[in-house]
């Protein structure tokens, strides 16, 4: 999708300089695809530590349909 957006001179050779394109539209869509990246990880990794991912307790009467992940042997 092609956009016009205003960028100061120094942010943009910035952000080329950071990204390593040449290009002012490759270096900002880099840069973007970046950030949204980075979001993205800070989330998970939040939603990790408030423990929202509820894996069940492994247990030897598990049946093999419900945990399909065959347990290492000692």
């Amino acid at each position: 999708m092609r956009i016009s957006v205003e960028v100061e001179d120094e942010i943009l050779k910035e952000v080329m300089a950071l990204t390593g394109e040449s290009g002012k539209g490759p270096a900002l869509s880099r840069a973007i695809e970046e950030f949204v990246k980075r979001r993205k990880a800070a989330e998970f990794g939040r939603l990790i530590r408030e423990n929202f991912f509820d894996y069940p307790e492994i247990s030897p009467e598990m049946d093999a349909r419900v945990n399909p992940i065959p347990q290492m042997e000692e």
